[in-house]
């Protein structure tokens, strides 16, 4: 599908791309940075990315960021996640930047906003065993000392608290008021006494971790926005996280379809290639329209995101996120059954495109979640 990009745009999407293919285009290339797929996230390759500028892209440029949009990280997240790029951990930082940059402190802009820049990753953590998609029923409390919170319980499904220099902890500081009422954000070191990080594995490798903190100490510095008020914060994060697994996934969902697509024209049985057929080619066709369609989707919430950056989209970027990875989590599919046996081989990458997409319908707030707040928004 045609897209109407300014020439900068134009510019940072030949350049990540051919990034991508240099230093991740091959599956050898790809094995080696990510230990056969186990690991998700590359840190050298990371820093070659932020020696580049591109990590800073949506961070403020006071903070040494390029200061632009969410035009602007949506098309850096598609073309990363096509080009297969091992850098998980940017998604959460980014998550967790917008967060600081709303609500923190000078001081912790300085030093998570800057560090973003400089290839560093943040985590985030909300769910516990007994709170997933209903956050507002979280238990992990910080009980108020006379100089700052200690932290206990658990939390769960953290990704990249392994690898990330902090991570910004939802907890329970009161009760009180609705189940919402009374929670706050910290700005955790991953290092910081009393918090051990546990990996879980999972299909997709190493990259989420179970939490728990002990007595662990936070100073009232650690304190991100006003106590009490970390619900309400939340909610004003939507639109990155949202938008960003959107982007992230429709990368992947083009990677699929071209993939699948080149493999249907060089396939050949009964003496022709298998794209041929009628039933690949109208699969095929189906394919190229739903993802046209999401793309015009996405890069509309996007411009209008960028047009009122103050202003909440819930609807429109639950709608965005809930496209993408369903649409991803089907090309997928349907290019494992449209290649068959190979589709299902390690050699030629699909089973692992699946496994990405599969998880991307749960994450970030489950596609029944997702249709939930859309069906709220218009008064049901």
């Amino acid at each position: 599908m045609p897209r109407v990009l300014s020439d900068e745009r134009r510019d940072l999407v030949k350049a990540t791309a051919d990034f991508c293919r240099r230093e991740c285009g091959t599956k050898d290339q790809r094995d080696k940075l990510t230990a056969h797929g186990r690991e998700q996230h590359n840190q050298k390759l990371y820093e070659k990315m932020a020696a580049l500028g591109w990590l800073g892209i949506a961070v403020p440029e006071e903070y040494g960021g390029a200061g632009q949009g969410m035009t602007d990280l949506c098309l850096f997240l598609q073309e990363t996640s096509y080009g297969l790029a091992p850098i998980s951990g940017f998604g959460t930082t980014v998550i967790a930047a917008a967060a600081y940059e709303k609500f923190g402190t000078e001081e912790q802009k300085r030093v998570v906003l800057q560090g973003v820049v400089d290839g560093r990753v943040e985590a985030v953590s909300m769910s516990e065993p007994g709170a997933g998609s209903d956050v507002g029923a979280l238990t992990c409390r910080a009980e108020r000392t006379d100089s700052g919170y200690r932290v206990n319980g658990q939390k769960t499904w953290c990704s990249n608290a392994h690898i990330a220099d902090h991570i910004l902890l939802i907890a329970r500081t009161g009760q009180g008021g609705s189940k919402h009422h009374g929670l706050t954000q910290f700005m955790v070191p991953t290092n910081a006494a009393g918090l051990q990080i546990r990996g879980i594995d999972t299909m997709g490798g190493k990259d989420v971790n179970d939490l728990y903190f002990t007595d662990c100490f936070v100073p009232d510095s650690a304190v991100v926005g006003e106590p009490g008020q970390g619900w309400t914060q939340l909610m004003a994060g939507l639109n990155v996280e949202r938008m960003m697994l959107a982007a992230l996934m429709l990368g992947v969902a083009h990677r699929a379809f071209d993939d699948t697509l080149a493999y249907v024209r060089e396939r050949e049985q009964f003496g022709r290639p298998i794209g041929s057929f009628q039933a690949m080619k109208h699969r095929i066709a189906d394919m190229a329209t739903e993802i046209a369609c999401a793309q015009l989707l996405l890069d509309d919430v996007a411009a209008a995101i960028d047009a009122e950056p103050g202003r909440l989209f819930p609807r429109e970027a639950s709608m965005a996120k809930l496209k993408c990875t369903e649409l991803a989590k089907h090309v997928t599919l349907e290019g494992m059954q449209m290649m068959g046996g190979y589709g299902y081989a390690t050699e030629y990458g699909m089973e692992a495109l699946l496994r990405q997409t599969v998880v991307s319908t749960v994450y970030g707030g489950t596609s029944e979640i997702q249709r939930d707040i859309i069906g709220k928004s218009y008064g049901l």
